[in-house]
Parts: structure tokens; sequence; C-alpha cells
């Protein structure tokens, strides 16, 4: 007996049932998202959103006085052609900046020569400060030498003193032995100074987190990946050399200091507002660091009022548009707005709205009353 063999062809339950299968995968593949590989692949230092926050805009790019710039630097002035420096001038006209302290005024003949090329092609409009040359520091008569140049220095037009950074990070005696901002050996150029009349603008450290772990938790962690040589080492600490900073200062009651970039204290203005109130002699400037006020408008506000006449406006590195965020800062209220470098700040920034009175004493009126040789007739209000 012959069985029957079986069909090979599905019934047309089966056949319908496929069709269905096969035509769903094929619309599933069709409609799922794909991750676009860009964003699989973008990291966290690259996220850059635009804010959906809808509210007023007011965007400054003059500032509502003239001011002084008490925080700028111009190493190469002096081969500035005039119509170099013309164009400087007419960016600072356009920005309402009337006067702009150049601190890297060097010593002697460099110090002359751009002294010389600012007077010649925009007389009154710049003035600079000179700086010391701690080459021969193992000298015994250091300090009295480095006075009396000092005081040359200032007869050929020298209007305040800038120290840098590397005092107490980067000087060091010929055995080895680090130069501490404090050292005695130094005192004769800071008693000068104060016989002088001139401000020394001191810039000590780096932000403290530069001394930190660089960690998920450090605040300037992607600053010190996209800036590497910004890690500090332990020793000596932030703590330590600030200390100097401060000893210095106290010990020195006579001389006016300027405390650079807020002494490093934006983010505790109780603080900073201690050491204000202990040594009356101390200043500060906003050099580099209006992202820290920026994000406490509140505080950074009531901060300003109560020590207006001990703040001075500064910038530090040139760049014209960049000076509207202090502006904006400074005299609107404006919410939630971008900073214009997101390693200082990757947070957005919040206006204080300072009211006339403040705004003068920031801008012009307290660099009028300790740099010696400003125009008054820059500052009309004055």
């Amino acid at each position: 007996m012959t069985l029957p063999t079986p069909s090979l062809r599905p019934s047309r339950k089966i056949s319908v049932f496929l069709f269905a299968a096969a035509f769903a995968s094929i619309a599933l593949a069709v409609t799922a998202p794909v991750p676009p590989a860009q964003a699989q692949e973008m990291q966290w230092e690259d996220y850059a959103p635009r804010s959906t926050l809808v509210v007023e805009e007011h965007e400054v790019t003059r500032a509502k006085f003239p001011f002084v710039d008490a925080h700028a630097h111009q190493w190469g002035i002096a081969e500035m052609s005039g119509e170099e420096i013309a164009a400087m001038v007419a960016d600072m006209d356009a920005m309402n900046m009337a006067v702009m302290v150049n601190l890297s005024g060097g010593s002697g003949e460099e110090l002359q020569a751009k002294i010389a090329a600012t007077d010649m092609h925009a007389p009154g409009r710049f003035v600079h400060y000179a700086n010391i040359d701690f080459e021969t520091l193992d000298d015994p008569d250091f300090g009295e030498k480095a006075a009396a140049q000092l005081e040359e220095d200032v007869r050929q037009g020298a209007k305040g003193l800038k120290i840098y950074k590397s005092l107490g990070m980067y000087i060091f005696y010929e055995d080895g032995t680090r130069l501490k901002t404090d050292d005695p050996k130094l005192d004769p150029i800071w008693q000068k100074a104060g016989e002088l009349g001139i401000p020394v603008l001191i810039h000590t450290a780096d932000p403290a987190p530069f001394w930190e772990p660089q960690d998920r938790f450090n605040e300037r962690w992607f600053e010190l990946k996209e800036r590497p040589r910004r890690k500090r080492d332990p020793v000596p600490s932030w703590e330590t050399l600030m200390t100097e900073h401060w000893d210095l200062i106290a010990r020195h009651s006579n001389t006016i200091f300027l405390s650079a970039h807020l002494g490093w204290l934006g983010n505790d203005l109780g603080r900073l507002g201690s050491l204000l109130d202990k040594m009356p002699n101390m200043y500060t400037e906003l050099g580099a660091v209006i992202g820290e006020l920026g994000r406490q408008p509140h505080t950074a506000k009531a901060f300003l009022t109560k020590y207006q006449d001990r703040v001075l406006m500064g910038k530090d590195s040139w760049e014209p548009s960049e000076y509207y965020v202090y502006f904006r800062i400074f005299e609107t209220a404006d919410e939630y707005f971008p900073y214009y470098r997101k390693r200082h700040a990757f947070w957005s920034m919040y206006g204080m709205d300072l009211p006339d009175d403040v705004l003068r004493k920031i801008y012009y009126e307290n660099a009028l009353r300790i740099i010696p040789g400003l125009d008054p007739a820059l500052f009309p209000d004055s």
C-alpha cells in the first residue's frame, strides 16, 4: 500500500501568519529610532546645550560709565605701530574704557619704551606698572637694590608695581629654598612702594581646586584637562601660599595692595570680606573671576555694595567682546546667560543690577583714588 506523500505547501493560515510576522519585522526595523553615532561618541566637555529659557535679555556692549581696566597685559605694546595702538584705542572707546592699566611694564629701558610708545600715540589712555627682576635674588642687598630700581621706574613714569604668581611658587634661592611671598628680604620693596604712593597689584597662587585631586568632584576638572600644566603639587599648599600673601599685606599697612583675582576667594566672599575688614590697605579686583560673581548674584551684590570702596574693575586678557559679559552682570538683572570661557565657568550667569553709585566706584572712582596720575578729565562724573 502506498502512503500519500505529505504536501510541502504550508496551509493558508500558516502563510498568512508568516507574512504578517515578516511585515511586522520590516516595519519595526524601519520605524525604530537609531541612536545617532555622534551622540553616542560625544564627551561631556563637548556638551553645549542651547537654553530654551524665555526671559528678558539685555546685551550690553558699552559700559554705563567710563571705566579703568586695572588688570590688563600688553607685553608687546612698545613694538606696536601707531595704527595698531589707535585701533586698540578705538576698541576701548567703543566699550567706554577710559584707561587701560598695563601690568606687564617690565623695568628700566623696557618700561621706558612702553611708556614712550603710548604717550606718543595715545597720551593718558594707558598707564604702566613696573615689575621686579628676581635674577639676582641671592645678592645680600637684593631688596634694597630692587627698591632703588622701583624708585627709578616710578620716576620714569610707572604708576604701580605688579607682582606675578612666580613669587611664592617658582622663584628659588641658589640652594633650592623657595622664596616665600612674605620673605623679609623683600621688605624694602614694599616699603618703597608705600613711600612712593603707588599700589602693588600682587597675584599669588591659583584657584584652590588646582591643588585638589583631579576627580569627578573637582569643580575645575575641565580646566585642568584643557590646561594640564595648571595642576599644582600639594606642597606648598594653596592655604600656605595665600597665608604668606595675607601676612605680607598685613605687615605693610602703609602700602596699598590689590589682591589679584578677588584673592581667589570669589567662591567665599564671606572670607574675603573678613580679610578686607582686617586689612584696610587691601583692595581687590575682578580679573578673570567675574564668573564667580555671576553665579551668586544676591551674595555678590551684597558684597560689592558693602565693599564698594575696595574693588576695582579688571579683565586680564584682551578680547573686547568678553567685556560685554562684565557689563551685563554689573548693569542688568538678566537671568541664566552664558559666560565666555567654559573652562572658567561651565555654569550660567545672572545679573546683579548694581546701583549707579556702586558702578562708579568699581568702574573708575576707586582707581582714581589709589592709582596716581590718571586724568580726571576722562571721567566727566568725577
